[in-house]
C-alpha cells in the first residue's frame, strides 16, 4: 500500500472511530460501517489489529477511552492529559500491569506445580511406565530395532506435544513434516529420552517441568512449572 493510501485509510479509521464515539455518547448503537473500498477495509483491519494486540496483553483498558485517545491524537484535538501527565500515568500503569502479571504468573506456577506433582505420582504407578533417576517418565508404544543416537547426533523425529489438559502446543504430526535437530540442542527431557531410544521406536514421554520449561515459554503457550507430554517417534539418525 502507498503512503498516500495508508494515510487515507488512517483518516477513514479516525472518522469511523469518531462516529462510534458519538453514538456511544448518545447511548445508541452505531451502524456497522460499510467496507467497500480497499481503504475502508484497510481502516477496519487496522482497528482490528490494534484491538487484538491490546486484548492479547490483557491490560484491562477501556475501549471507549482508547478510541477517544486515538481520535484526539490523529485529529490533533486538544488532549485531556499533558505530555508530563501521560508519562507519569504510563509509568505507574506499566508498574501496575507488571505486578499483576507477576502475581498471575506466580499463581499459575503454583497450581501447575501442584497438579503436575500429583499427575506424575499417579502416572508412575501405571503399567508399562518407566521413571528414570531424573524424573523423566516414558512408555514404549512401538519398539524399534535401529541404532541409538548419541548426544552429538542429528535426528529426524515426528512428535506431538500436549499439556496435561490435552491442549496441543506443538506437533510435527499436525504439520505433516518431521523435525530434525541435534540431540543435545533440545529440552533436557528429550535429550535424555532420545539417547535411550532406537530408530523405529515410538515412546510416550511425560516430562517434569525442570526437564522442560520451568519458567514457561515467553509466548505463554506453556505456563511455568508445566508437566509436558509428548508422543515421539524416532525416524532416523541423520548424521
Amino acid at each position: 500500500m502507498s503512503r498516500r493510501s495508508m494515510t487515507t485509510g488512517l483518516l477513514l479509521f479516525v472518522s469511523a472511530l469518531a462516529g462510534y464515539a458519538a453514538a456511544l455518547a448518545q447511548d445508541r448503537p452505531a451502524a456497522a460501517p460499510e467496507l467497500k473500498t480497499i481503504e475502508e477495509k484497510a481502516s477496519y483491519a487496522v482497528g482490528l489489529n490494534i484491538g487484538n494486540s491490546l486484548l492479547q496483553d490483557d491490560l484491562g483498558l477501556n475501549p471507549d477511552l482508547v478510541a477517544k485517545g486515538l481520535v484526539d491524537s490523529l485529529k490533533k484535538a486538544k488532549p485531556q492529559l499533558t505530555p508530563e501527565q501521560v508519562r507519569e500515568v504510563m509509568t505507574a500503569f506499566t508498574k501496575q500491569a507488571q505486578a499483576k502479571a507477576e502475581a498471575k504468573q506466580k499463581l499459575a506456577g503454583e497450581k501447575n506445580a501442584k497438579d503436575g506433582a500429583a499427575f506424575l505420582a499417579e502416572n508412575k504407578k501405571k503399567k508399562g511406565v518407566t521413571t528414570t533417576e531424573s524424573g523423566l517418565q516414558y512408555e514404549v508404544v512401538t519398539a524399534g530395532k535401529g541404532a541409538t543416537p548419541k548426544a552429538t547426533d542429528v535426528v529426524r523425529v515426528h512428535y506431538h506435544g500436549t499439556l496435561l489438559d490435552g491442549t496441543v502446543f506443538d506437533s510435527s504430526v499436525e504439520r505433516k513434516e518431521p523435525a530434525e535437530f541435534p540431540v543435545n540442542r533440545v529440552i533436557a527431557g528429550w535429550t535424555e529420552a532420545l539417547q535411550k531410544m532406537k530408530v523405529g521406536d515410538k515412546w510416550k514421554l511425560t516430562i517434569p517441568s525442570d526437564l522442560a520449561y520451568p519458567r514457561g515459554t515467553p509466548d505463554g503457550t506453556i505456563g511455568p512449572n508445566s508437566v509436558l507430554q509428548f508422543e515421539v517417534e524416532l525416524l532416523d539418525i541423520v548424521k
